[in-house]
């Protein structure tokens, strides 16, 4: 009797699922310590510590610079390169800016790996950049044990309405466009215990590109943003008040979960990157004892393609809210000692 060989689980060949495997916020934080400062310049209006570099070249256009890529996040090659195009294009429009050229980057283990599967993620990928009007044209690759996939973007910007981590101000209320969980679902795709309806959700959300939400963002006059991948929704938040020099308090309950998600962490699907963040913050955000464990759990939930996190002013959360359906107000940002969160039910 012939037995048919069985389809690869990509995710079984990584250590780590999608934005998880990459290195915790205490290591990159040590690692940017041991790092010199390089020589600047006045057109250099971003660099380290936000999403992506800024580069003025006149008074009307600034060039984004981003990169991102990671292992493999869901079994199917086509979606996993689709996550990883939206995945990295997601920092040029937390920026304020358009994504306008990338370059593929990939590792892949040839000798072993059907090249067919890589043909996918890269189509994958480029079906994702061309919904955002973005061309790929090219990028580079290696013989690596362990597949990994990402894009470089450059974009464009005005250098007069960028988006930055640095300009939350107390009173701003902050807004969220996409639901958390995507670290627990991949966690248990890679156990190998996905449920069909809560892998399709996640998919479906990690594949929407921050487009909608960046304009929407810019439209606003909004200044203040970042996007919410691998550090968790509170490791993000905890950098953009560090960066602006305050505090805030996110309601829990208000904070919108991904279809499974609650159920996949009380079953201990929680990745490595996840508790790394605990780890991190654990001195930088207070939890009130009222607040689910899970709940709490998934607050620190290492995301890949995650939503846009906006500080809003007041005034201007129902404009954002009517040309954004899927953003939810969490929480606001406070005066207080920077980088510090305070998480109630």
């Amino acid at each position: 009797m012939t037995i048919a060989p069985q389809p690869v689980r990509l995710t079984s060949l990584s250590h780590g699922a999608g934005c998880a495997c990459k290195l915790p916020l205490a290591s990159l934080e040590s690692l940017l310590g041991m790092v010199g400062q390089r020589a600047g310049t006045d057109d250099l209006l971003v660099d380290v510590g936000d999403d992506a570099a800024v580069y003025r070249i006149d008074d009307d256009r600034a060039l984004v610079l981003t990169t991102d890529f990671f292992t493999p996040i869901v079994d199917d090659a086509r979606a996993w390169g689709r996550i990883a195009a939206a995945n990295a294009l997601s920092d040029v429009y937390a920026m304020g800016g358009k994504p306008v050229i990338a370059l593929n980057l990939t590792a892949w283990p040839a000798a072993d790996l059907d090249l067919g599967l890589l043909a996918d993620v890269l189509n994958g990928g480029a079906e994702v950049a061309a919904e955002a009007g973005c061309l790929v044209v090219g990028g580079h690759s290696v013989d690596d044990p362990e597949p990994k996939y990402g894009l470089a973007v450059v974009g464009f910007a005005d250098p007069r309405r960028l988006l930055r981590a640095d300009a939350a101000r107390p009173g701003d209320l902050l807004v969220l466009t996409k639901p958390i969980g995507t670290g627990v679902i991949a966690t248990a795709i890679k156990r190998g215990a996905p449920d069909p309806d809560v892998v399709g959700a996640a998919i479906a959300s990690m594949t929407t590109l921050n487009a909608a939400a960046g304009n929407a963002a810019l439209d606003a006059g909004l200044v203040a943003a970042t996007d919410v991948t691998g550090f968790g929704l509170l490791g993000h938040l905890h950098r953009l008040l560090a960066a602006s020099g305050a505090s805030a308090t996110v309601a829990s309950g208000r904070v919108p979960l991904l279809p499974g998600a609650r159920a996949l962490t009380g079953a201990g699907f929680v990745s490595g990157g996840t508790r790394n963040n605990i780890a991190y913050l654990a001195g930088k955000v207070r939890v009130a004892p009222e607040v689910e464990p899970d709940v709490a759990v998934l607050l620190h939930d290492a995301q890949t393609s995650g939503g846009l996190l906006l500080a809003v002013p007041p005034a201007a959360v129902d404009g954002l809210l009517a040309a954004v359906p899927a953003g939810v107000v969490i929480g606001e940002v406070t005066a207080g000692e920077p980088g510090a969160v305070t998480v109630t039910p």
